[in-house]
């Protein structure tokens, strides 16, 4: 019980420093392990991962989004 009381203290009082530490030792062990370019690649596939599920999750249209971005033309 007191265990759960603190648990809970510590995430209420002190969340936002736990997840960022948590994802900072994150991208230092991913860093170690692939080195610092195969690293930043990675995370640039999952950042435009993200963002293509966000525009999903939101019933936006992916060709109207890629028209604008593109020059008049490019897809015909």
């Amino acid at each position: 019980m007191m265990f759960n009381d603190i648990i809970n203290d510590i995430w209420k009082n002190y969340r936002g420093r736990l997840l960022c530490s948590l994802f900072g030792l994150f991208i230092g062990a991913v860093v170690l392990w692939l080195g610092f370019f195969q690293a930043l690649f990675l995370m640039l596939c999952i950042g435009v991962g993200f963002f293509i599920g966000t525009k999903l999750d939101h019933k936006e249209d992916l060709l109207e989004w890629l028209d604008r971005l593109l020059p008049p033309g490019y897809h015909r």
